[in-house]
């Protein structure tokens, strides 16, 4: 057989007409079929590998995938990936706590594929290294590669100790065998020099010596580095095996205790020499080793010579798989690491570290005998995320906590509202309920595989976000893998098929041979304390308290207090007052632009300097709208006990609902016995002068909380109420208080013993609520805030409104509710944003970056925060604080609050980049086509104060100027020029179409925004007169040959109108992951906007609001973005793949990950950006400056070899030439124009886009407003050539000659000689700083090809004559072929070829195509009509993504070992976004399943969390259990879901949908014949049954119907009587 399938490969490499240098290494798996792998095989001009399936079977041809492709070979700064070989603290002498730091953590990221195999009968097989090596290279593309396409990020094994292979060494080297119940197995990577390594040898030895063990033997581990890559080949270690002998220990767990205490003494025994980073213990046991490297998954088995041996073999194995976003992975974060595999991210932690250190002093267990100080520290910030929970869940399991119960501990799930867990199992919930208060959950999304070598298992986090499936077979193993097809199976083995939902959890106990599924592990580690018992007795709720129905102070004294604290009118009027009225936060429009607090001329609040962090990419932010129920706000105070001790004292605490108190709750916190609260003032006296006055106040301040809670209290108050204000004593700002206490009772270890809760005046946006929560305080006391809501409530103006019906009417108390109630939804959306779920996670968690505060005040109350440009001192902070307190004092201040105009432009106000008289005078210029014009504009630009950090920077030249002939014409920079992702509907038509018209003549690009694109814009006019055009009626100034199409196509979370028509007529798609005015949260359109045109385009209702979800779906992880890009690729093959990021710092790790996903374009929006709608405090606190984050992702790009791959593009707030020379000598290639490219074509910047009722008909959907619209394409050409022209004129003055030869030239910049109002301790080095140049110009880096997929089976099946004389000319055609778990985005790439052909819905032929085997991510993706697909077998994830038409049937074969309707046969997020189509799936579906399924019809057997989630249109019929939040968001479609057991009502959201039982003939109708399809097309049991017994089964039946649906004939039984004679269109 071997023989037989050789050749063809053989011939395969002399079709590429080069000769091979090494032989293919050649494996033969347990199956019969044969993996063959080479490295360096060409193809097109792409450095890709290949893998050959040639199996004996089906397919004649062979099959290649190619993982990633890198164009470049590239050299790395070597020199930083060997610094860190270690997860040690730096000196193990300076034993002061130190402070995580946030640095650190995001140059650390990663995602990857993980699984494990264990043999329930714990029999040792070399079949299951085998099996797991073979499962590591199914996953490749998980991982990620370097820049020399070699070294992978990581892959590695963890099994059992292979005893039998170290006793044949033994003998051979004239050892005794090994004791197996005595001896411990350390697998060890020590220095490469022979020096080093004997030292590190010496250390460890002796240290054993003084434990009392005794060292057997070391062993150099056999390996083969030809296998290994340019860079990790670099940083290899020395690997090598330690044996040694424990004597006196006889129990297991005793044993592995000692052998940890030796671990953490060699630890800190060399953290002091200089080559203390290069020894790591991979592991150090008498149970588990762990093999692991710096490998690309496929080598990891060629590489250690041990795994091929047939003497190794282990009960089960744990296999892993890194894909790193870092620059430079290191040989010890491989994983497993030595407890757990970890697949995800944990976006807490920065909080979980520092609350971890603060531990270290009330940790005790007696089973380490008094020596707890000898095994911390428990964490680094050096170390990857899973080191750092590794080492966590060791220290609890080490101290005597099963493995799981550990993960339960630290990765609880979200246990409140579980319908399940409430009726059947309590004890669960009262154990989550006991250890809430004692650890703050590790949260992110997270599949964790675990062993301690007697327990196997594997858990998900709380959202389920990670792919998880898992499968048993009748020879008694248990797999679980990330992917489904990673081994050859017998499918009729198999007795069990299913998946891990969120929270879910699995355990293979291998000495009774027992599977735990989900509830029974949990069940039994919650009953083995009386949790519920401990609960009860002495955890306490605080009871609300009624809000007071009075104000406190007179109008003026309340006046004073908000003058002295900082109080604008537009923080009264628009927040406070719109928040007590309506319950919610604000929304308004456009973007940030005016002064970063540091460069501003005004005072700011402190708050103001710091920015919210946000996911993007690497891990996930969460839905807060519709998954609510994940997350909770719920917060416990007092002291917090020793965690590895068990007992009903640790219970002793008191639980907020949430962390905003009222003034009679602070009050009943304040009496409480137990807590001994203790207050502590925090105003700073001034009255020898302001000089050292504040600093000096805040150790004062920190020496009182330190001796307050040595006394025994445990809520500590930090207050600035005072009965009188007096001038010389000005309040502390509060967030500077709380930062300086919360770091310095870490610091003491004290943190524990107390809560910090604050009652201030200084807090009123949930952004300041956040800040304080994210620095360490647990609740907050907003006296002013609701002093202000009264004093509102009870003025005349609004007693009057409300009495005229102006505004509905609220009482005083419902005032002040609705304000609390907006504060909390306005900070589970803050959450959210970084994908954290639960409050008491993010309090402490410091997500925040810090602009313009220098490193005094860092250090001191916000350490470990970055704070890259450095700013105000403490002198300075204290009068920026005290300029707001003197206007309390002064006799001329005015009797009413200043405006300072941070959110409306006003005149005397702060200054606004876009503002009315640059407006005016843009439109001068671009309408009159006159120069002179233009320069009045440049000159206006260049008077400006300053607003941006780029205006702190000039050109200086090294050239002499040259004359302007000589640059580089205007038409060549143009094309540079992109215009922003403005979406139709947020803008009108009007618009939106004279940009693309614009762009078009001028060669840039366009974008269209997420919204979809009416097909009408995509041919060329040829029938203008007079600058009409019949096809375009509503514009002027066109002429012949214009197209209104735009040339980047926007594919966002919500995928409105994302059809295969839309994606081939692109020349770029952007995915957008973050938007600048609102990193991190989803779009929204209000229901105004949503005319019957962009109904039409988005596949939706008019007049329904649309909300996009946030970026999560399926662009939550790198590998899952990798797998959309790869998408997008197969269906248009010739467009560029862009994605959008947004600045913050970390930003560079990300389009690292990026880059290698394979991304063509990377775009980095600024904070600045604008948009339709969005909360305010979303546009004013969140993102970072572009300088920033261009300057970080170059240099990044650069250090990592992978700036030749990508364009950089970089937008917000452009406005002029000057910004594009600035942004190139940065490293941009591209430039994007948003806000002015609408100011251009005749926006006049009123700030009301969100209320439709935009003066010019810019931003509104109403004809009359519409047809007021006075741009034409031409205005906006000319501002694009004013602009270049302009470049031309700078780069002459610089004596360049084109744009290329300045891009990433920073040393042409240097900053401006300007004095700033507050501060003159900027330092700009982040951004002036230089790594070098890329190889390749800007000009080859942008005209090179689009990045492939590789060979892919879509190209063998369009190469089959059959189906290409079929695609042509709209023929039949049937096919059978196979598939396997490798072959991604399987049919997108056909799908492609008849969209561009036929369009959405014209092709008349049929491909009918089965396909056998298990089906790679996201199979079967933009069907168009006419695609009838058949998969026999299973699939992943994404199945069904996009689909607009055509038939898709998933069914298993057909003699399995398991019941089909019982197993999960797809995975997550199926038919997201489609349009069409139908699908019929004989087996169960995983999460989100039908998510924002617009038109598709579907037949399911079983759901996941989450089904029919965002749903716009389409009929879901589930013929089974469905997991909880049935329907969140669905606004259209209908769904039918068989209820037989009367549990599906409380899973349901009930927020927009109504449940009922089928009365409409016409709706039983649309199920029955839904269901007669299902059993015809894939035989299901389930459903015939149904279909027998109909008049039994449909009572049993819910309908769920959304508003817009329920008079339609499916839903409303009398719809005949109603209406005669018309036909409904939902049924037309």
């Amino acid at each position: 057989m071997a023989l037989r399938s050789v050749p063809p490969v053989a011939q395969l490499f002399h079709s590429n007409g080069r000769s091979f240098s090494r032989p293919p290494s050649i494996v033969q798996s347990n199956d019969g079929s044969l993996f063959v792998d080479f490295v360096g095989l060409y193809c097109k001009s792409n450095r890709t590998r290949r893998k050959f399936v040639a199996s004996s079977g089906a397919r004649s041809f062979p099959h290649f995938v190619a993982t990633r492709s890198s164009t470049a070979k590239a050299v790395l700064d070597i020199g930083r990936a060997s610094t860190a070989l270690h997860d040690q603290p730096d000196a193990a002498s300076d034993l002061k706590a130190k402070v995580a730091k946030l640095d650190d953590i995001i140059s650390e990221r990663g995602a990857c594929g993980v699984g494990f195999i264990a043999n329930l009968d714990n029999k040792g097989s070399h079949g299951i290294i085998k099996d797991a090596l073979i499962a590591l290279s199914c996953m490749e593309h998980r991982g990620g590669c370097g820049a020399d396409n070699d070294s992978g990020d990581g892959s590695g094994l963890m099994t059992s100790i292979p005893w039998d292979l170290f006793n044949n060494w033994a003998n051979e080297q004239g050892i005794a065998s090994f004791d197996k119940l005595h001896t411990g197995v350390g697998m060890v990577f020590l220095p490469k020099d022979d020096d080093l390594l004997k030292e590190a040898k010496k250390v460890i030895v002796n240290t054993f010596r003084q434990e009392g063990l005794e060292v057997l033997g070391w062993r150099p581990v056999p390996v083969n580095t030809s296998v290994v890559g340019y860079y990790a080949k670099e940083t290899m270690p020395n690997i090598q095996q330690v044996f040694v002998k424990v004597v006196k220990e006889e129990n297991v767990d005793d044993i592995e205790r000692e052998l940890y205490i030796c671990r953490k003494l060699i630890e800190r025994a060399v953290g002091s020499e200089s080559w203390g980073n290069e020894l790591y213990f991979c592991s150090l046991s008498n149970q588990t080793i762990v093999y692991k490297g710096m490998l690309r998954s496929e080598v990891l088995g060629s590489f250690y010579y041990d795994l091929r041996n047939d003497l190794y073999t282990s009960p089960f194995a744990i296999y892993h798989r890194r894909y790193s976003t870092n620059t430079s992975p290191r040989w010890p974060l491989a994983q497993p690491m030595r407890l757990l595999g970890h697949n995800g991210e944990i976006n807490t932690i920065q909080g979980n570290l520092n609350w971890m250190q603060s531990r270290e002093s009330s940790l005790k267990s007696p089973v380490w005998h008094g020596r707890e100080n000898e095994i911390c520290p428990y964490g680094n910030s050096k170390a990857s995320d899973s080191a750092n929970l590794d080492s966590t869940a060791e220290l609890l399991i080490k101290s005597g906590r099963t493995p799981e119960e550990a993960l339960m501990i630290l990765v609880p799930e979200a246990y409140k509202n579980h319908p399940t867990l409430a009726i059947k199992y309590p004890e669960v919930i009262d154990f989550y309920d006991f250890y809430k208060g004692q650890m703050e959950a590790w949260d992110g999304p997270a599949l964790l595989l675990f062993s301690d070598g007697k327990t196997v298992g594997a858990c998900l986090d709380r959202n389920g976000l990670r792919p998880a499936r898992y499968w048993r077979t009748s020879d008694n193993i248990v797999y679980v893998a990330s992917e489904v097809g990673v081994l050859p199976m017998d499918e009729s083995k198999v007795t069990m098929k299913g998946r891990l939902g969120p929270g879910m959890m699995i355990t293979v106990d291998l000495h009774s041979g027992q599977v735990y599924e989900n509830t029974e592990v949990k069940s039994r580690v919650a009953l083995s304390n009386p949790y519920g018992k401990w609960v009860k007795e002495n955890l306490r709720s605080l009871n609300p308290v009624n809000f007071l129905s009075t104000t406190g102070m007179e109008n003026d004294a309340i006046l004073r207090h908000q003058q002295a604290f900082g109080y604008s009118s537009e923080d009264v009027q628009m927040v406070i007052e719109t928040m007590a009225a309506q319950g919610k936060e604000p929304t308004f429009c456009m973007g940030d632009d005016i002064p970063l607090a540091i460069l501003s001329q005004k005072p700011h609040m402190l708050y103001d300097y710091f920015k919210q962090r946000f996911a993007q990419v690497t891990n996930p932010a969460i839905d807060p709208l519709r998954e609510g129920l994940v997350m909770s706000l719920e917060v416990n105070i007092g002291k917090r006990g020793n965690i590895l001790e068990v007992g009903p004292e640790n219970a002793k605490q008191v639980i907020l609902s949430s962390p905003v108190l009222n003034e009679g709750e602070l009050e009943l916190l304040l009496k409480d016995p137990y807590l001994k609260c203790q207050v502590l003032p925090t105003f700073f006296d001034i009255h020898k002068g302001v000089d050292g006055s504040l600093e000096k106040t805040l150790y004062k301040l920190c020496e009182a909380a330190d001796e307050a809670v040595r006394n025994g209290s445990q809520l500590l108050v930090l207050s600035d109420r005072a009965d009188v204000l007096e001038a010389t004593r000005p309040a502390v700002p509060i967030l500077l208080a709380v930062g300086a206490v919360h770091q310095h009772l870490i610091q003491n270890g004290l943190r524990m013993s107390a809560s910090i809760i604050v009652d201030t005046a200084q807090c009123f946006s949930t952004h300041q609520f956040a800040c304080l929560i994210g620095y360490g305080a647990s609740a907050i006391c907003p006296y002013l805030a609701l002093e202000t809501c009264r004093q509102w409530r009870l003025s005349n103006k609004t007693v009057n409104l409300m009495r005229n019906g102006k505004m509905p009417t609220v009482t005083i108390e419902q005032a002040q509710k609705n304000f609390c109630k907006a504060v909390k939804s306005g900070l589970l959306k803050i959450l959210s944003k970084m994908g954290i779920s639960l409050l008491s996670s993010y309090c402490g968690a410091q997500i925040f970056e810090i602009y313009g505060l220098g490193k005094e005040i860092v250090d001191l109350a916000f350490c470990g925060s970055v704070s890259s440009i450095g700013g105000l001192t403490f002198d300075e902070l204290a009068r920026e604080t005290l300029s707001f307190w003197v206007k309390a004092f002064s006799e001329d201040t005015a009797k009413r609050l200043e405006n300072f105009g941070f959110i409306q432009f006003r005149p005397g106000g702060e200054y606004h980049g876009n503002n009315p008289e640059m407006s005016k005078l843009l439109h001068k210029a671009v309408r009159q086509k006159s120069e002179s014009s233009f320069s009045v504009y440049q000159q206006h630009l260049a008077n400006r104060p300053v607003n941006v950090l780029r205006d702190l920077l000039e050109f200086k030249s090294d050239r002499t100027p040259i004359p302007v002939g000589k640059v580089e014409p205007a038409v060549s920079i143009v094309q540079r020029f992109c215009t922003g992702g403005m979406s139709l509907g947020a803008i009108s038509r009007e618009t939106h179409e004279a940009i693309a018209i614009a762009m078009n003549r001028l060669g840039g690009r366009s974008n269209s925004g997420e919204g979809g694109e009416d097909p009408i814009r995509w041919r060329p006019l040829t029938d203008v007169v007079d600058g009409y055009s019949p096809t375009l009626p509503h514009l002027k100034g066109l002429q012949n040959g214009d197209t209104a199409t735009s040339a980047i196509k926007q594919v966002a979370s919500g995928r409105f109108g994302v059809t295969p028509t839309f994606l081939v007529n692109a020349d770029q798609l952007e995915i957008k992951i973050a938007q600048g005015a609102k990193p991190g949260e989803g779009g929204q359109l209000p229901g105004k906007k949503v005319s019957a045109y962009i109904a039409r385009l988005r596949n939706s209702k008019p007049g329904v609001p649309l909300i996009s979800p946030p970026p999560h779906h399926d662009i939550y992880s790198i590998e899952d973005l990798a797998q959309l890009i790869f998408d997008l690729h197969q269906v248009n093959p010739k467009a560029k793949v862009s994605v959008k990021l947004v600045a913050e710092a970390g930003i560079g790790t990300v389009a690292s990950g990026v880059s290698k996903g394979n991304a063509d374009i990377i775009q980095i929006s600024g904070h600045d950006g604008g948009t339709g709608a969005s909360p305010i405090s979303s546009i004013k606190h969140a993102g970072g400056p572009w300088e920033l984050g261009l300057t970080e992702s170059h240099q990044t790009l650069i250090q990592n070899g992978l700036r030749e791959r990508v364009i950089l593009r970089v937008d917000g707030g452009f406005k002029s030439g000057v910004d594009v020379l600035l942004a190139a000598a940065m490293g941009a290639d591209e430039y994007g124009f948003g806000s002015v490219a609408m100011i251009a074509t005749g926006c006049v910047m009123a700030r009301i886009c969100h209320t439709n009722n935009c003066p010019v008909g810019v931003a509104s959907q109403r004809e009359e407003l519409r047809a007021r619209f006075p741009g034409v394409p031409g205005d906006l050409v000319n501002f694009f050539l004013y602009v270049a022209e302009e470049v031309r004129g700078m780069l002459a003055q610089l004596g360049y000659e084109k744009l290329d030869d300045i891009i990433g030239r920073t040393d042409l910049l240097r900053p401006r000689d300007i004095s700033l109002m507050k501060t003159q301790h900027l330092d700009l080095s982040v951004i002036l700083s230089n790594v070098g140049l890329p190889k390749w110009s800007s000009t080859e880096i942008r005209n090179q090809g689009v990045h492939s997929n590789g060979p892919v089976l879509d190209d063998i099946l369009l190469a089959d004559p059959e189906i290409s004389d079929a695609i042509e000319n709209e023929k039949v055609v049937n096919k059978t072929i196979e598939i396997y778990n490798v072959d991604r985005a399987v049919c997108g790439r056909i799908a492609g070829v008849i969209a561009k052909k036929y369009g959405d819905t014209g092709f008349a032929g049929q491909l009918n195509i089965t396909f056998t085997g298990s089906a790679g991510q996201s199979f079967a993706c933009f069907l168009t009509p006419g695609m009838n697909i058949r998969l026999v077998g299973e699939a992943n994830d994404y199945v069904g993504k996009g689909i607009a038409g055509g038939e898709l049937v998933v069914t298993p074969v057909d003699n399995t070992g398991f019941c089909p309707e019982d197993a999960t046969i797809v995975g997550n997020t199926c038919l997201y976004g489609a349009t069409g189509g139908q699908i019929f799936v004989r087996g169960k579906a995983g999460e989100r399943f039908a998510v924002r399924n617009s038109l598709a019809q579907a037949v399911v057997e079983g759901t996941g969390d989450h089904c029919c989630e965002y749903m716009t249109g389409g009929c879901v019929v589930v013929l089974g259990k469905v997991g909880r939040n049935v329907a969140a968001g669905m606004t259209g479609g209908l769904a039918y879901i068989l209820d037989e057991d009367n549990t599906l009502l409380p899973k349901v959201n009930k927020e927009i949908v109504k449940i009922q039982r089928l009365t409409a003939p016409v709706g039983q109708m649309q199920l029955k014949s839904l269901i007669e399809a299902h059993v015809e097309k894939t035989g299901s049991s389930k459903g015939s049954a149904i279909l027998k017994e109909w008049d039994t089964y449909l009572p049993l039946f819910w309908q769920l119907v959304p508003p817009s649906e329920e008079d339609g004939p499916e839903a409303c039984a009398d719809y005949e009587k109603t209406t005669p004679g018309q036909v409904s269109l939902q049924s037309a």
